[in-house]
């Protein structure tokens, strides 16, 4: 039996580290996969760069320039690639802990020995510390000084905004960077190369399969490849059913740029206006289970507030166009619970449609008898020469009379008595509004209905 105080093995580098294991079928495929240089890196060009136009972040890599960086992504997006592929470079010594499990004791321990590589022969240090908002100030605090002597560089890795999670005394010491969801095509491209390497035998992995695995998991590369993997090691033959047990989820034959595009939203749509949210829910899950971009549904989510509820409920509008910008700010999947709750709120709120009908009635008068042009009046009478020409001559500033209310007529005389909007049942504050302002302008409501 060792003693307890036998001396810590030296931890390895990262580029040693995956060679160490003694059985290659104990490490997860998603770390066999690992890649080892930015050459084989798969996405993450924002911050990246390319090998033609390389960014300031690929260029410190390759020079073996490391500096201290905060990488905020979701799971799955290279944050420890990129941890490990910049202490490679360096050639320095890669010491990784997790903020969930660690402490401040095993902190100054990675200290400690980044101490003992300088003092003793120079090697430096990259610390990767895995979901860094999990520490406390104090647990954060206990890392600036090793840092600004530059004992060690630093590389935390978070799923949250870091400007809200990680101190700002630690932030300035740090660059941050925002790694993106990797795209199916992405993913794709990863499996493709994990069946190219033989990392599934002789197993035959149908492209269906692969498809699957890289539509449904969520830009999460090391999901789809701990899929994939226990896939191979189940079935001979990985096919959809394969792949579903394998992911646990159940496959949504989509096509987004077919029928069943239109069908989804329309029956989505459809719904919300019929006043039913567990439906509306329903074909919004299915639209999202089979990847629709949900800038798409969020679009319909906001022309359904004006077409569907309209001034019967004003701040439906709100609701919804605060769900599309949730959408543009946060993604998926988190995204999906505005849209989700812009959906119910939408289904349950009273319907109108007076907006949407007055204007196609109105536009529908503009294409029959043309377009006529306002009263003298009303128009642009801020240029030189506008006096002369009779512009603005003659109008009545509403805000002179009580309840700011002008007799005058505001719409072309060939345009007549005709009305386009009728407030509707659901709009009696709306209705009672209109009729006020007919009475102060000397119009009978009756006569207007």
């Amino acid at each position: 039996m060792d003693s307890l105080f036998d001396p810590e093995p030296e931890p390895a580098t990262a580029a040693s580290a995956p060679a160490a294991a003694a059985n290659r079928g104990q490490i997860p495929l998603a770390a066999r996969m690992r890649p080892a240089s930015l050459d084989d890196v798969v996405g993450q060009e924002h911050v990246l760069g390319t090998v033609e136009e390389p960014s300031a972040l690929r260029r410190s890599i390759n020079e073996g320039r490391p500096h201290s960086m905060v990488l905020y992504g979701p799971p799955g997006s290279g944050k420890t690639t990129l941890a490990r592929i910049v202490a490679s470079s360096a050639h320095a010594a890669f010491e990784e802990l997790s903020a969930v499990e660690a402490g401040r004791p095993q902190v100054r321990e990675v200290i400690e020995r980044a101490r003992h590589r300088l003092e003793s022969g120079g090697t430096p240090t990259i610390f990767f510390l895995d979901e860094i908002h999990r520490f406390n100030k104090a647990q954060q605090d206990a890392l600036l000084p090793a840092v600004e002597e530059g004992l060690l560089t630093l590389i935390g890795a978070t799923t949250e905004n870091p400007y809200f999670e990680v101190n700002s005394a630690l932030l300035s010491r740090a660059q941050i960077y925002e790694l993106q969801p990797l795209g199916e095509e992405q993913v794709l491209t990863l499996l493709h190369r994990a069946i190219e390497r033989g990392e599934c035998g002789d197993t035959d992995v149908r492209d269906e399969a692969l498809e699957f695995f890289a539509a449904r998991s969520g830009g999460d590369a090391r999901s789809a490849l701990g899929a994939l993997e226990l896939a191979c090691e189940t079935s001979d033959v990985v096919d959809l059913q394969a792949a579903e047990e394998a992911l646990q989820r159940k496959a949504v034959r989509y096509d987004k740029g077919g029928d069943q595009h239109y069908d989804l939203i329309s029956a989505f749509i459809k719904s919300v206006r019929a006043s039913d949210p567990d439906a509306a829910l329903y074909y919004l899950a299915v639209m999202l289970e089979g990847g629709e971009d949900p800038r798409f549904i969020a679009r319909r989510v906001v022309i359904s507030a004006s077409e569907d509820v309209g001034n019967a409920d004003p701040r439906g509008i709100m609701i919804a166009t605060a769900a599309a910008d949730a959408v543009e700010h946060v993604g998926m999947p988190e995204c999906a619970h505005a849209l989700a709750q812009a959906t119910v709120y939408l289904a349950l709120a009273p319907k109108s449609n007076s907006a949407y009908k007055a204007l196609i009635a109105a536009r529908q008068h503009v294409r029959q008898f043309g377009a006529s042009p306002p009263p003298y009046s009303l128009r642009d009478a801020h240029y030189p020469g506008a006096q002369q020409l009779g512009r603005g001559q003659g109008y009545d500033y509403p805000h002179d009379h009580p309840e700011h209310l002008s007799p005058a007529e505001v719409r072309p005389d060939e345009l007549g008595d005709v009305r386009f909007w009728r407030p509707d049942d659901t709009e009696p504050a709306m209705r009672e509004r209109w009729e006020r302002i007919l009475r102060g302008r000397g119009i009978s409501p009756e006569a207007s209905r």
